[in-house]
């Protein structure tokens, strides 16, 4: 390796090391992880000069890539006029991006509120649903995952990141993703029911066939308002603009953000039905209220980005590159079933589940040399996560699946039969 790539390499190990996540950068440096310089496209450039295959995708952050150009440029103009809002005005890019939103959501979704993360978005969305229903209980499922802030955290649903925080938000009942009784049970006295319509953490666990309409009707019949959590599957994900759009379901609130700027500037929001909002916020216009939130940079990329998802129909083609993806994938699987469990998916997040989860340790880093990424699943860590951006071609799909089963035959090949181990432990 060239000394000018070795001394970047050592500096940003030591600067983990020493002052950002001493474990991790252990971790990190065992598994050959490299250092990202420049990103373009659906491609990532480390500090030697090789490049990789963008199939962790930033966990959805990138619907469009990397530095998408129509987002840049965006940004550029916008950055020209005036980076951050004084707050005391009216801010013209939020309130177009807000209406852009309620044009796209589903049914009578109409009054946004924006933030910097996926996590504040589901913190607004819970907020809310107390202040309109004057009731504090929140249903959530087992295995869900809507963030590591305090109240995203508590409505997730894996102990392990939980425990080191007790005690969480009160009030707060999970009940097992799919079971429509259990959620039934919980609901009378709710203020909300929240629920990801694909479990993208949990392991790529899809919502069963009519759970999300069925769910919709407890909610109508116990007056709590449904939270469909769309942080990581909206915006063309799942193969639909929106999960939730395949049962053609309305939520109350819907959450957004990742992939909601294209890539390349932190937004979250949460849009909501007027009755809803009315209910918590119409008297009270300054309860919940975010420093940096909607700031004209964000809402700028995020308006060049939702064009970008239409003008470009990339619906159509995570829904088409996401059933090579799958396919492929499957095939994989049948070829290796001492290691391959099963795989699942929805457009372009694909969920790989292995039979136990010492072979992701393998594979994840023999696709690395391969120049492919991709990434766990939080909650089920014997999941290998495939979601690259929205623009992946038909060419780069076969290039990962030929690493995929590349890696896969490797970790059979050094590890042998493994004994099956539980997803989501």
């Amino acid at each position: 390796m060239p000394a000018a790539s070795q001394a970047i390499f050592d500096e940003t190990y030591e600067n983990y090391r020493a002052y950002l996540n001493p474990p991790l950068a252990r971790v990190m440096k065992l598994s050959g992880s490299p250092v990202e310089i420049s990103a373009q496209g659906c491609t990532i450039t480390d500090h030697t000069g090789k490049t990789y295959l963008d199939f962790a995708g930033g966990y959805g952050v990138f619907t469009l890539g990397h530095r998408h150009p129509r987002v840049l440029a965006a940004v550029r103009e916008q950055l020209d006029a005036m980076a951050l809002s004084g707050r005391t005005m009216f801010n013209p890019i939020m309130g177009r991006l807000a209406k852009r939103l309620a044009e796209i959501t589903p049914g009578d979704l109409q009054i946004s509120f924006f933030a910097n993360s996926g996590a504040e978005a589901v913190e607004g969305a819970l907020k809310l649903a107390r202040a309109a229903t004057k009731r504090t209980k929140i249903v959530a499922t087992v295995n869900a995952y809507h963030g590591k802030t305090l109240g995203a955290l508590s409505v997730s649903g894996r102990a392990y990141y939980q425990t080191a925080y007790a005690p969480l938000v009160p009030d707060v009942v999970h009940v097992p993703f799919g079971d429509l009784d259990a959620l039934a049970a919980q609901t009378g006295d709710a203020a909300a029911f929240v629920v990801e319509p694909v479990q993208a953490e949990g392991g790529v666990r899809l919502a069963p066939p009519g759970y999300l309409r069925a769910a919709r009707q407890v909610c109508d019949r116990s007056g709590a308002l449904l939270i469909i959590d769309e942080v990581q599957t909206g915006l063309g994900r799942c193969g639909t603009l929106f999960a939730c759009d395949a049962e053609e379901v309305v939520p109350d609130v819907m959450t957004l953000a990742k992939g909601l700027s294209g890539g390349v500037m932190p937004i979250g929001a949460y849009i909501a039905r007027a009755g809803a909002w009315n209910a918590a916020y119409a008297r009270a216009p300054l309860m919940h209220t975010s420093t940096f939130g909607g700031n004209e940079l964000a809402c700028a990329a995020a308006l060049a980005a939702i064009a970008v998802v239409f003008d470009d129909d990339l619906v159509t083609n995570a829904r088409e590159r996401g059933g090579e993806l799958l396919h492929g994938a499957q095939t994989i699987a049948a070829r290796y079933p001492a290691a391959v469990a099963g795989v699942r998916g929805a457009g372009l997040l694909v969920g790989v589940e292995l039979t136990n989860e010492g072979y992701a340790g393998t594979i994840i880093p023999e696709l690395l040399k391969r120049g492919v990424t991709a990434a766990w699943t939080l909650n089920a860590q014997q999941v290998i996560r495939l979601e690259p951006p929205l623009i992946v071609t038909a060419a780069q799909i076969a290039t990962a699946l030929h690493a995929l089963e590349e890696a896969v035959g490797v970790a059979v090949a050094r590890l042998g039969a493994l004994p099956p181990a539980a997803v989501g432990r």
